[in-house]
């Protein structure tokens, strides 16, 4: 989620729309949110003109990111997965452990998942 400024050219246009979308719905789910998003709620969280984003929500339907539901969308098995992705990769300065935190072996390195476990041990000082 970006500085929301897309590109000029309609393929990268597409492609960011794509990544903030998947993003957004992907960050929309795992905080408890809800799973299903309309174009308004896209106008709300990422600034697109609701009419624009249909269109947006309609080609990761025919890409297979995203299935219709009654009142919107929702993110498919491959559209939760690259949405999974796409927040991480969105995210990695600020979820990636800062030199020192841990073992250079620790499983932290390799995944948001548990960079996040990891710090959340560290907090509360215990091991799982």
């Amino acid at each position: 989620m970006d500085d929301l400024h897309p590109p000029k050219s309609e393929a990268l246009r597409a492609l960011y729309w794509r990544s903030e979308i998947l993003q957004v719905m992907f960050w929309l789910r795992g905080e408890g949110l809800g799973d299903v998003v309309d174009a308004a709620l896209l106008e709300r969280f990422l600034g697109v003109d609701a009419a624009v984003g249909v269109g947006y929500l309609d080609r990761l339907v025919a890409g297979g990111y995203l299935d219709r539901t009654p009142g919107g969308y929702v993110l498919s098995e491959s559209g939760l997965a690259e949405g999974r992705t796409e927040f991480a990769l969105g995210f990695s300065d600020l979820t990636r452990p800062a030199h020192g935190e841990c073992s250079a072996d620790c499983w932290c390195h390799n995944s948001v998942e548990e960079a996040l476990a990891c710090a959340a041990e560290r907090a509360t000082g215990t091991d799982a």
